[in-house]
């Protein structure tokens, strides 16, 4: 039976919350090897003059230990 780690990390985009979230795993992916899930626990963004700027997701990203 295979072992899962969690991690929680912080996506950023300038689009969109969904950007944010793949953002997080496309990067966590250059370093992370058997990525199988994401949960997103929290949406997040900085407003200037109205507008959302910046989209930011916490997410958990897990992933299958090797053994």
């Amino acid at each position: 039976m295979p072992v899962v780690k969690v991690i929680e990390l912080v996506g950023q985009s300038d689009h969109s919350w969904e950007d944010a979230v793949r953002s997080a795993v496309h990067e966590a992916s250059k370093t992370v090897r058997h990525i199988t899930g994401v949960e997103v626990l929290n949406w997040t963004g900085e407003v200037e003059g109205g507008e959302i700027k910046q989209y930011r997701a916490d997410v958990q990203v897990a992933f299958v230990v090797e053994s």
